[in-house]
């Protein structure tokens, strides 16, 4: 949902609709600007903002008949969409299925989720009785990898996605997406690249994780593979030969391989996301040339037409922890989202959308607290849960107590992590040094990291901490044993 579309709901609630500034405040906190920052935006005080606002969400709060807040106005909103949808479907089913119920003698009819508006849900009708959803756990998405385009369970992360969307827009553009494992760096660079798309513009993928490790054997090796995907993925003649020449060196020929080929090749910009650039930091020999190689072409953008039509997304789970010059890193420059792990409402919403009643309102918000304690709010590890419940396949108090153990839910995931910790003896050493302190830990450089990119650990320099607590007992239990 869009602030156009929220604003359309608000009108069907709302006999006058709202004023000016309320609409003001209404757009500006949807795109995440608090209230000092509406006000330097729109020239107004801010003890006055605040005072709006505030008469703002009281008033939403009494046309929807529940609590509404800055921080959760959003959710709501969302809420009542779906129910909007779903109070249309209902009324739009034919006399013909209540007829045809009857001569077929049954108590109920269930119409398949397409017909109900909500993703893996149908609509039961019982005779005499109020015509309610219910969702189909069978329709639930199995949690892992990036979540789909047009999936009911993406929880949005605001002002993330308007950013990244208003940014991509923009000619000679460089988004920086940086957070450990899991945490949805993929399934945001899908939609950055979908709404691209939309706009008319071309799009190219690059996973360095697809790479064949021979690619990584020289730098001229991996900049003839990185441009020979770029051009199969325009629909273009691979022409390597015509502009490579050892003379003058890799770099250039990929550049003027960009430059007086492909860029002008094409008919309107391009898109070029680098997913999994981390991967790249463990060859020094290709990074340390590569890295500021992407940081010219950005800059290139302020000088020369050409490169505005090339707009780049990298991906990456942590911090290069090779040495770079501060002018010629690509990691300083552009627009940089660090993404977050989901808040309490936000995981309230998850829940909802997993069919799970229970989680509503604020005795739900209470309910969820100690998962999202023990999770720190993961998207996957709150995905994984969620699917659990919503199949009903565990409790909610038997899950969060065998979450750390090798019964519980996580135990394949955990296993997978700690297989990885066993093959570098290092890593699972300043692990264990991280799970067995009581306050944060100092690492080298190189293992902090690490373990960031997996998500194990919290950084602050190279201070450390577990990233939450199913992470501080399991590996507190697995790696005293085994080290």
């Amino acid at each position: 949902m869009n602030v156009e579309e929220a604003l359309v709901i608000l009108d069907t609630f709302i006999k006058h609709g709202l004023s000016d500034i309320q609409e003001i405040i209404f757009r500006k906190a949807w795109e995440g600007q608090t209230y000092p920052e509406i006000a330097e935006s729109c020239g107004y005080d801010a003890n006055y903002i605040k005072d709006v606002g505030s008469k703002l969400w009281k008033l939403l709060s009494q046309a929807f008949g529940e609590e509404v807040t800055k921080s959760n106005f959003r959710a709501v909103l969302r809420r009542r969409a779906l129910s909007n949808i779903l109070s249309e479907k209902l009324q739009s089913i034919p006399a013909v299925l209540k007829q045809s119920q009857q001569s077929r003698g049954k108590e109920q009819l269930e119409i398949p989720s397409k017909d109900s508006g909500i993703p893996g849900s149908s609509l039961v009708i019982k005779q005499d009785e109020r015509k309610i959803p219910v969702l189909n756990p069978d329709f639930l998405e199995i949690p892992g990898g990036s979540v789909p385009l047009n999936s009911f369970f993406y929880i949005e992360r605001p002002p993330i996605e308007e950013r990244t969307y208003a940014e991509i827009n923009k000619p000679g553009s460089l988004i920086r997406i940086k957070a450990p494992s899991e945490m949805g760096k993929t399934s945001l660079m899908h939609r950055i690249l979908a709404h691209a798309k939309q706009t008319g513009v071309h799009t190219v993928q690059i996973g360095l994780q697809k790479a064949d490790s021979q690619v990584f054997t020289s730098l001229e090796k991996f900049l003839r593979w990185f441009c020979a995907n770029i051009t199969r993925q325009l629909n273009l003649e691979i022409r390597l030969d015509d502009y490579w020449d050892e003379d003058i060196g890799s770099k250039v020929s990929c550049t003027l391989y960009l430059q007086e080929y492909l860029l002008e090749k094409i008919d309107a910009p391009v898109v070029l996301a680098l997913d999994e650039v981390n991967r790249i930091f463990e060859y020094p020999q290709i990074s340390s040339d590569f890295l500021p190689l992407l940081r010219s072409w950005y800059e290139d953008a302020s000088e020369l037409e050409i490169w505005q039509k090339l707009r780049l997304v990298v991906v990456h789970a942590t911090e290069a922890y090779i040495p770079l010059d501060i002018n010629q890193s690509p990691f300083n420059v552009g627009l940089p989202i660090k993404l977050p792990e989901f808040s309490l409402e936000q995981m309230q919403e998850l829940a909802v959308r997993h069919g799970l009643d229970w989680a509503k309102s604020e005795k739900g918000l209470q309910k969820l607290a100690p998962l999202v304690v023990m999770i720190g709010g993961h998207p996957h590890l709150a995905r994984v849960a969620l699917y659990n419940l919503g199949h009903q396949e565990v409790s909610l108090e038997q899950l969060l107590k065998e979450a750390p153990t090798i019964a519980g839910i996580y135990s394949n995931y955990l296993r997978h992590h700690l297989a990885n910790l066993q093959e570098h003896p290092e890593l699972a050493t300043a692990l264990k040094c991280v799970v067995t302190s009581p306050t944060s830990v100092q690492l080298e450089a190189i293992a902090a990291y690490k373990l960031e990119s997996m998500g194990l650990v919290k950084l602050e320099g190279n201070q450390a901490i577990p990233s939450c607590e199913l992470y501080r007992l399991y590996f507190r239990e697995q790696l005293s044993s085994k080290l």
